[in-house]
């Protein structure tokens, strides 16, 4: 994991860390544009108070530099001391003086550098004008002024006079102020990122909070608590959102009611008409018993009549049967009662009940016992076993085993295979997994019943594709 790369998801970092950038941006900036401010006032008032310093101490120069029109440099009357007396003029405790006149060059007392210090294109320049320059010598810094000394002659023409001084100026004092400016501005920054920290982890509480509150809301009306609401407060967007949130959750919670009314009453319905239809249909099913025995006798377009609804009158008894079951699922009436039972036995008599026994292979270890409702247990591989022997092809075989996980059991049919696109809907209420089926003798809700036993159980019935033929696989856990 490259740890280099997390970044921060949360809307509380976010905040944060987008306050404290701005913040720290903004007194960066400003630090940054007040010290090049000062920095640059400081340097430029201490090279002009220099310049001028230098320019009035030769403009006072007394010295005879010229008889007639000039006096050239290999004139005898400037004297060594005549130099000294100008280096020293020019001189003091912050300065390094190099005078150069002629051939001789004369360094001010105390100055520790020489023409090797001043660069040879700042010479260059100096020969014909006054020029400065800031540089940084053995780690300190200076301002090096460099001029030739010009003298008027008696018409009025500015002339050379052969000498130029150069000014070590230093920068030391300036540059521990701006030293100093700096670590007030670095204890400044800290002061202000420690305030714009505060004042981020504040403003994200209070921006948040209301965001975490909807959140809970939010959870608390998921999780079904429909009468949720949240206090509001103020006139701002947030509160704009707790309202529109209460007035969703009101809407919602009136719709699911409206809902659960129309299903309840869906459901007594179907459960009503179920059981009213139950006591016809046991009349009915005691006079097709008759008619089957009659129906040999009988001529035989009549004889086919009875044939069709004695199995239309079974047809509709199983979908009575199943509709009752259903509507005892959805409404929680259907209750677990669990018996140590053996398996074997439990679904020899399933298969002897109806007619089943020559037709199904069982391949179950004897004396396997298994914690189980009977009757739902009954109910979920009758109608697994039923659907395998209508829509499928023998051999149909039934197999069970006990895993640390629970109970297993496999029914298996080796038919031509529910059709892919069918698989993930054939625990649907009423799906048929084609129009050829839609007449055939199931109602439609057998694996859906068979599903919600198992899950009764705590367990689960899974269906997948084999060749040849289709296997469901019921899972019931240990109690």
């Amino acid at each position: 994991m490259n740890l280099g790369r997390r970044r921060p998801t949360g809307l509380r970092g976010r905040l944060v860390i987008t306050f404290i950038l701005v913040a720290v941006t903004a007194s960066a900036l400003v630090a940054g544009i007040g010290y090049q401010l000062v920095r640059r006032a400081l340097l430029d008032r201490a090279e002009s108070s220099a310049t001028v310093d230098v320019t009035d101490v030769l403009q006072r120069i007394s010295l005879p530099i010229g008889t007639s029109d000039l006096l050239w440099p290999t004139d005898t009357v400037i004297t060594e001391s005549d130099l000294a007396d100008i280096t020293e003029s020019l001189g003091g405790p912050d300065r390094q003086v190099i005078l150069i006149y002629g051939d001789r060059v004369r360094l001010g007392t105390g100055t520790r550098f020489g023409l090797s210090d001043v660069p040879a294109e700042f010479r260059a320049r100096a020969a014909t004008r006054l020029v400065r320059q800031r540089l940084t010598i053995q780690g300190e810094p200076w301002l090096l002024i460099g001029t030739q000394v010009y003298r008027l002659t008696r018409i009025g023409t500015s002339r050379p006079t052969g000498m130029t001084v150069f000014v070590f100026v230093s920068l030391k004092e300036e540059d521990g102020v701006l030293a100093r400016l700096r670590t007030a501005l670095g204890q400044a920054s800290g002061i202000t990122l420690a305030i714009a920290l505060t004042v981020a982890l504040v403003s994200a509480r209070s921006v948040l909070l209301p965001v975490r509150r909807l959140g809970e809301a939010a959870r608390a009306l998921g999780a079904g608590r429909l009468d949720t609401r949240l206090p509001v407060h103020g006139r701002d967007e947030l509160a704009g959102l707790t309202a529109t949130f209460n007035d969703t959750a009101s809407a919602l919670e009136r719709t699911v009611s409206e809902l659960r009314s129309l299903e309840a009453m869906s459901r007594r319905f179907v459960a009503d008409v179920s059981h009213e239809l139950r006591t016809p249909l046991t009349a009915m099913t005691a006079v097709t018993d008759m008619l089957t025995e009659e129906a040999q006798h009988l001529p035989p377009d009549a004889g086919k009549a009875v044939d069709l609804v004695v199995r239309e009158i079974n047809r509709l008894r199983v979908l009575v049967e199943h509709l009752i079951e259903a509507s005892r699922l959805d409404s929680g009436a259907a209750v677990l009662t669990r018996e140590n039972i053996d398996v074997a036995l439990a679904l020899a008599d399933c298969l002897d009940i109806r007619g089943w026994t020559g037709r199904v292979r069982l391949e179950v270890p004897r004396g396997l016992s298994f914690s189980l409702d009977p009757r739902r247990f009954d109910v979920i591989v009758a109608n697994l076993i039923g659907n395998a022997l209508r829509h499928g092809a023998p051999p149909v075989t039934v197999s069970a085993r006990v895993l640390r996980s629970g109970l297993e059991v496999k029914v298996r049919d080796r038919g031509s295979g529910i059709p892919r696109q069918a698989l993930p809907h054939v625990f649907e209420r009423f799906y048929k997994a084609d129009a050829g089926r839609a007449r055939s003798e199931g109602s439609g809700l057998g694996l859906s019943i068979a599903k919600a036993n198992a899950e009764l159980h705590g367990g689960t019935i899974r269906v997948e594709l084999c060749d040849p033929g289709t296997q469901f696989t019921v899972w019931i856990p240990h109690p």
